[in-house]
């Protein structure tokens, strides 16, 4: 079964800077976006910390209203796809907890969200199971 991800969750982590996008990848383009960067989110940091735990919850929760806003909490039935350790390789490994804090804030505010690894992704078939409110990757 070939499981297509319309949506796709992309982080940006930078020193300063922390930017969630969810891209369509039918056509290319970004339905939604959160960033530090935005004066409204800055202005609400306490110190000038744009790049920690909180600040990536706080974008997190913004994404998730966005996503609302434009009405793909569900990512048109089929959720939104992010595979958490790709995204933790690529920016590293002191940068886990703040991709855990976006993708657990969306969780909490009612986006779907589809968890991937890269070992299912590579075999084609997703071990992927939802038990209550949390996501179970199930490993043979």
């Amino acid at each position: 079964m070939t499981l297509l991800k319309r949506y796709v969750l992309k982080l940006f982590i930078s020193l300063k800077y922390i930017t969630a996008n969810v891209v369509d990848r039918n056509n290319g383009r970004i339905v939604a976006t959160a960033s530090t960067v935005e004066h409204a989110l800055k202005n609400t940091m306490e110190c000038g910390r744009c790049c920690n735990a909180k600040a990536a919850a706080v974008v997190g929760e913004v994404l998730a209203m966005r996503l609302r806003v434009e009405g793909l909490e569900h990512g048109q039935g089929r959720g939104i796809h992010v595979n958490v350790d790709k995204e933790i390789e690529k920016k590293g490994f002191q940068n886990r907890t703040k991709v855990w804090a976006v993708v657990n804030a969306m969780k909490s505010n009612g986006i779907k969200l589809i968890l991937e690894d890269e070992e299912n992704v590579a075999s084609g078939s997703s071990h992927i199971r939802q038990r209550g409110d949390e996501f179970v990757n199930s490993r043979n």
